[in-house]
């Protein structure tokens, strides 16, 4: 997941970079083809490689507190397809119910497979989901409110 700044001094802020693990999950190739996925809120990472440690722990903690996704109060994010049409050989547009933070939205995006794994992007507003960008320095540094979301799945049998 890929979190972008804005703002008037936002050459002074951070892009994040959230890795999401999949708590669990499955696919059903059988029609009608079913997508489903969940992840635990509290297992999101911050990556930021380039920031130091302790600004890292900082950005961490406050994505999962009541700031942003308030891990404490929505521990899960959850995907449900509800349409999922062949856009041709290994490539999909999949429709579904999209849980963050207790608020569920309908989303689609496509998806491509290729050498067993499934990849796609998904474009996500915070707003959407019942949460306010942060903003610091009296908004002059902020979060963007569009997320954009990466996803590479690999099925395990």
């Amino acid at each position: 997941m890929f979190v972008y700044k804005s703002g008037l001094f936002s050459a002074f802020a951070d892009d994040h970079v959230i890795r999401a693990p999949i708590a669990s999950g499955s696919i059903s190739t059988d029609a009608p083809l079913r997508v489903e996925v969940a992840v635990r809120a509290a297992n999101l990472t911050v990556l930021d490689p380039g920031l130091a440690a302790g600004k890292r722990t900082d950005v961490q903690v406050r994505m999962l507190g009541p700031d942003v996704l308030d891990t404490a109060a929505y521990p899960d994010i959850e995907f449900v397809s509800t349409a999922i049409e062949s856009m041709g050989p290994n490539r999909w547009m999949v429709t579904g119910r999209l849980t963050i933070h207790g608020v569920t939205r309908s989303t689609t995006f496509p998806v491509a497979q290729s050498d067993g794994r499934y990849r796609g992007t998904a474009l996500l507003k915070q707003r959407d989901f019942g949460i306010e960008p942060i903003s610091i320095v009296g908004g002059t540094v902020k979060v963007k409110d569009e997320l954009k979301v990466e996803f590479d799945i690999v099925l395990q049998r």
